[in-house]
């Protein structure tokens, strides 16, 4: 078997592991704040204070380890990682089915974020195989798997969860992510060559003056954190937001159509990002779609009822579709292959610092500023985003020079 044709076959792999594993965690999303409601008698506030902390857990443990893991895939093969994740993944979601109260929940969700970090490793995964030139839309392809497993998953999440419970609803989703953990088991392990006289080993110190050294793909790195705080301010909330605009009714399935509205706007542009910021520059797009995002998101603080938020998070999903297989096209260019694990795993754990602050600034914002306050606070970020890289663009134009 050929190279190409091993990349072809990894791809493939990656994809339905990506599905299976988005999905499966997406599934639970839309009932977080509704589960914690039922492991007790509690005000409206305290369900959405604690809704923000135990979703935000889970990114506390997967923002220390995703340097760690990702050191340990470029030293020692990034298959292993995956397979460890899935597994360890399945097994927390699994007891997470029998919690008797929030300390339990969010002890699981803590541990979870150790194993959190399956779907931007598979980006490492396939990125250190891929060449310069079409890393965006190969990126890009490999992230509609995840996207897909999104878009199902909290509507198939919400008619279980309504149909059969909260309980079992964990229990088979734990069965999906362990199916991901065995794909892995079908895939090749290999490096694109790499330059001649190119090192083959890095040390951290070594890896982060690299970053430090390019003020561009340093802003890159820090942009994802403000990007995921917008991004994810909303989510933990998001079902008490629906509640109260749709009713009580059927809340679960309703806030999944919520929740996957963006997942299908994000489907239908990811790979088409991708290929453009493979032919006009990466930075350049990055820019547009940070700016297009953020004023995209500002009318969800005047919204007045429930189709009017989805047509708004599918829109938001055709502009943010782009903004992380871009990204990581971008870390490509400018990382050496034998240091990219260890980039992206930097790379990640600012996402997932940005996960931490943003569930838990969304619940404390809606429970003293109310919904429409978090919709404007997330409009601004990505705004803020989008100007701190266009001025870092404009001061260093030699380092935004595309060159794949």
């Amino acid at each position: 078997m050929t190279k190409s044709e091993m990349a072809k076959r990894n791809i493939l792999i990656m994809w339905f592991a990506n599905f299976f594993v988005a999905g499966s965690m997406t599934m639970v999303l839309p009932f977080i704040s509704l589960y914690i409601e039922t492991l007790g008698d509690f005000s409206e506030k305290y369900v959405q204070h604690w809704s923000g902390i135990t979703f935000a857990v889970t990114f506390v443990s997967a923002f220390i380890f995703s340097p760690i893991w990702g050191k340990i895939g470029d030293r020692y093969g990034r298959k292993k990682i995956l397979i460890i994740c899935g597994i360890g993944m399945g097994f927390s979601i699994f007891l997470m089915g029998y919690v008797q109260s929030v300390w339990q929940l969010f002890l699981l969700r803590l541990l979870m974020g150790f194993f959190t970090g399956f779907i931007p490793m598979s980006h490492a995964f396939i990125s250190t195989q891929t060449p310069k030139e079409i890393a965006g839309r190969v990126l890009g392809t490999l992230q509609t798997g995840s996207i897909t497993g999104s878009l199902l998953g909290p509507m198939l999440g919400g008619v279980l969860a309504d149909s059969l419970g909260y309980s079992l609803t964990f229990k088979w989703t734990s069965i999906a992510i362990f199916v991901s953990g065995l794909l892995v088991f079908a895939t090749r392990e290999y490096v694109i060559e790499a330059k001649k006289g190119t090192k083959s080993h890095y040390s951290s110190k070594e890896v982060l003056a690299h970053i430090v050294k390019n003020p561009v793909l340093l802003t890159v790195l820090l942009i994802s954190s403000l990007v995921q705080i917008a991004h994810f301010s909303i989510q933990p909330i998001l079902s008490l937001f629906v509640s109260e605009l749709h009713g009580h009714t059927n809340t679960a399935f309703y806030s999944g159509i919520a929740f996957s509205a963006a997942g299908l706007g994000n489907l239908l542009m990811s790979r088409n990002w991708g290929k453009i910021a493979d032919k006009h520059g990466y930075i350049k797009i990055l820019v547009i779609l940070l700016f297009v995002s953020g004023i995209i998101y500002l009318p969800g603080a005047a919204v007045t009822n429930f189709w009017q938020l989805v047509m708004i998070r599918f829109a938001l999903g055709i502009a943010i579709g782009g903004i992380i297989p871009v990204r990581i096209a971008y870390i490509r260019q400018e990382a050496p292959i034998a240091m990219q694990g260890e980039v992206l795993g930097y790379n990640t754990s600012l996402r997932f610092l940005g996960n931490i602050i943003g569930p838990m600034l969304g619940g404390f914002i809606s429970g003293y500023l109310g919904f429409s306050a978090v919709f404007i606070s997330t409009s601004a970020l990505l705004i803020v985003s989008g100007i701190i890289l266009f001025i870092s663009m404009h001061r260093h134009p030699k380092l935004v020079k595309h060159t794949a």
